[in-house]
């Protein structure tokens, strides 16, 4: 069965804010949470929910969904969405409190590390025919010393037995509450070292530079984004480094013109080019090719030249050239040219209705 529409889902509308997406998830979380509704479809529908807003809260996620819909999510095994590293406790913890005995998940489990977004600028060629690049990107990294574990002599925190969390008291004039905390001994870990590591002084990541290879596909252009999976910042407590995307700007040409998959050449000729026609040499992505130029061609008229195009990054179709004539007066004339051109001045050349039409009104 096809799956619903995210927006349609969350009930906003493709425009939507981050706050308004926030908010409308805010609602359905309240009324179809499984803990508090009596609805028979409650837990489905809090789940369609979850999904929903974990791909338009994130920003590279959501650009993801809006470009490819479903088809961006559809690799992970068993066909349902993966949730692990997304954090929704800030969302549930406003909703609900920490004393009403909901329990979303030990603060000490795996997390997935945050995506990134890193600017790639491209010549004109490399984002036509592809090219790779070696990128340096500085983030988050597990550290090499200690593995990610933040030391040595790794044991279960004491005080909150590994979950990660305490349990707290706490009075007020409506009577006492019990919540949870995040455990301050282990930072929510779940576990201590007894040798904290120097390198990364107990996080279990350093903030390093480092090099990547990528192959960029051919026909990417400005805004396009390529996932790249695990090079985003490091996970905790064991979970898996995020993603990083590449968002490619590219610069423009000195004569071609890129719109979408087509190709734009303005082509300057002559005005004895433009009246009698002729032949002429001109540059293409791949090559240079001879084109004729029909007689009493005009400034604007356009030449096809099929497949000579950028190849589409998703289907790998060619779009086409497209050869825009351009006819240039010149602006200075020698006595012999101004003479010949004086001498065609005395013939007819009124062969237009266009002339017509406005000596009608004179």
């Amino acid at each position: 069965m096809d799956k619903k529409d995210y927006y349609e889902i969350l009930g906003v509308s493709k425009n939507a804010s981050a706050d308004e997406i926030k908010s409308a998830f805010r609602k359905l979380a309240k009324k179809y949470h499984p803990d508090v509704s009596k609805e028979p479809d409650a837990a489905e529908k809090f789940k369609e929910a979850q999904e929903a807003y974990a791909i338009l809260s994130d920003e590279n996620k959501r650009k993801q969904y809006d470009q490819y819909g479903h088809a961006a999510f559809s690799n992970n095994a068993g066909g349902g969405f993966d949730f692990n590293g997304f954090d929704f406790s800030d969302i549930f913890d406003d909703l609900f409190g920490g004393g009403f005995g909901f329990n979303f998940g030990s603060s000490s489990r795996s997390r997935k590390g945050r995506d990134s977004i890193l600017r790639v600028n491209l010549e004109f060629e490399e984002a036509v025919f592809g090219t790779k690049k070696t990128i340096n990107v500085a983030g988050e990294v597990e550290c090499s010393e200690c593995h990610g574990e933040g030391g040595s002599g790794v044991k279960k925190c004491p005080t909150c037995g590994g979950s990660g969390t305490q349990t707290v008291e706490q009075r007020t004039v409506f009577g006492s509450f019990m919540s949870k905390t995040t455990c301050k001994a282990c930072s929510g870990k779940g576990k201590t070292v007894e040798n904290v590591c120097k390198k990364c002084k107990g996080h279990g990541s350093v903030r390093e530079n480092q090099e990547i290879e990528v192959k960029i596909p051919a026909g990417v252009n400005t805004g396009n984004q390529l996932r790249v999976p695990g090079k985003g910042e490091s996970g905790s407590n064991g979970g898996p480094s995020g993603d990083l995307y590449l968002e490619f700007y590219v610069k423009e040409h000195p004569i071609f013109e890129r719109d979408g998959i087509d190709i734009y050449l303005l082509l300057p000729i002559t005005i004895t080019e433009a009246i009698l026609g002729c032949k002429k040499d001109i540059p293409t992505l791949s090559s240079s090719v001879k084109i004729t130029i029909p007689a009493a061609s005009q400034s604007g008229d356009k030449l096809r030249l099929k497949g000579k195009g950028v190849e589409d990054v998703h289907s790998y179709k060619k779009g086409d050239m497209y050869v825009v004539i351009d006819v240039v007066i010149p602006k200075k004339l020698t006595k012999e040219q101004k003479k010949l051109v004086e001498e065609l001045a005395k013939t007819n050349l009124k062969d237009d209705d266009k002339f017509v039409k406005i000596e009608k009104y004179l």
